[in-house]
């Protein structure tokens, strides 16, 4: 069976605290995953840099990017073009399908952030089309409290024709993997078929509760805000943390 977290934040999104090269290090050191989408806020900028630097790693990257919709967020996958934010939610499906790419519902109805209901999914779904690009739901979030431990979500997720999904929506390295989707092969071709199939199990993770919210994320977050982040200077360097000046520039050249 292969593991694949389709939801993961860099330094490129405005709340992550990790550099690309850093995710990259962790996962090969710290996890047993075969796949990974870098997902950041409304830009495909780290996702780019992901793929890029994925060969030295060893890691299978799909590149991805959470959407802001009009609706609520939206994963986007295999895209190579930035999506317009502030779409509706059909429109931004459509979009998204133009560049034969996939997407997957983030964090339904999530409090604190902004989500999609699942009557607004369950509505584009009526849309032509629409249901051969939208075709996974997360049913399991890790990097959100409410999700996480609300068994709703879980269940309403099963009631719509999409794959199950679990994802970490990490914002910090500590969280890459907790929450994860199984499928059968372990390359990012069985994981789309599995997809497309509806043939996707999910990955139950620890996740951060609240506390563990204010020990983990909060003072890596506060790190970035003066200008540290996580950082790796290549695979057979350690995981470290540098200005984020220079994580941006590492590979830019």
């Amino acid at each position: 069976m292969g593991l694949a977290d389709l939801h993961i934040h860099s330094i490129h999104s405005y709340d992550g605290t990790s550099s690309i090269s850093a995710i990259l290090k962790y996962v090969v050191d710290h996890t047993n995953l075969d796949v990974i989408a870098i997902t950041d806020h409304d830009t495909i900028t780290g996702a780019v840099e992901a793929t890029q630097l994925a060969p030295a790693y060893g890691v299978q990257v799909i590149p991805g990017c959470e959407i802001s919709t009009a609706d609520g967020h939206l994963l986007a996958l295999f895209i190579d073009r930035q999506v317009q934010a502030g779409l509706s939610l059909v429109e931004t499906v459509l979009a998204v399908g133009e560049q034969g790419g996939m997407c997957i519902a983030a964090h339904p109805m999530a409090r604190g952030t902004s989500s999609l209901s699942f009557r607004a999914i369950a509505d584009a779904l009526r849309q032509p089309g629409i249901d051969k690009v939208l075709q996974g739901i997360e049913a399991f979030n890790g990097g959100l409290v409410y999700t996480r431990q609300n068994p709703l979500v879980e269940g309403m997720a099963k009631v719509l024709p999409l794959a199950q999904m679990g994802n970490s929506d990490a914002h910090v390295i500590q969280m890459i993997g907790q929450g994860a989707t199984e499928f059968e092969g372990r390359t990012i071709s069985d994981l789309r078929s599995a997809i497309e199939q509806r043939a996707t199990w999910v990955r139950k993770g620890q996740g951060l509760d609240g506390l563990g919210v204010i020990r983990n994320y909060v003072p890596q977050y506060l790190l970035r805000k003066l200008g540290w982040v996580r950082y790796n200077a290549g695979p057979d360097a350690p995981l470290t943390f540098a200005r984020m000046g220079r994580a941006l520039r590492q590979h830019m050249a």
